[in-house]
């Protein structure tokens, strides 16, 4: 069985992320999705609201087929043996992106030889976007809906609102 590994924060799951979702899924018999409990990054969803935010988009887009959601922390190479990955997914919006990600895939590649790490670029109309730039327009309550699923739009203002109300 194929398996890949698409990991990330998704702090909150962006149109981008889907669309790679979507687009990689194509490629293995199992895609798991690996939402990163990083102590050292600050996120505004815990771990456990990641995980459902990603599990609400993929059931109301029907892909729970052959992709599950699975949080981690450590190694991602570690994570990828734990799940038998052959290999990892990687998104690349421009090239800074580029010049970070080969540096973690040769890494990872490294310490894993048997785990390689597949690119995808993702399509011109998500170039731009980042859950880093939704976080930022769902915190001055700009209008989101464009850059996120709309199962997820209410969930993403309610945390803002409960954060700005503390």
């Amino acid at each position: 069985m194929k398996i890949g590994i698409y990991p990330g924060s998704f702090d909150p799951i962006t149109f981008g992320h889907l669309d790679i979702i979507i687009r990689a899924s194509k490629l293995v018999d199992q895609l798991v999705i690996g939402v990163l409990k990083n102590i050292s990054k600050k996120t505004v969803f815990t771990v456990e609201e990641r995980v459902e935010l990603v599990s609400r988009v993929l059931k109301d887009n029907n892909l729970n087929s052959n992709i599950r959601v699975e949080s981690f922390d450590g190694l991602l190479v570690d994570f990828a043996k734990e799940m038998n990955a052959s290999f990892i997914v990687r998104g690349l919006r421009a090239i800074t992106d580029f010049d970070y990600e080969l540096q973690l895939a040769q890494t990872n590649h490294k310490m894993a030889q048997d785990i390689d790490t597949i690119f995808f670029t993702t399509r011109l109309e998500y170039s731009y976007l980042s859950s880093s730039t939704v976080r930022e327009i769902a915190s001055f309550g700009g209008d989101i809906e464009q850059f996120v699923p709309e199962s997820i739009v209410k969930t993403v203002y309610d945390k803002y609102n409960a954060i700005r109300s503390v």
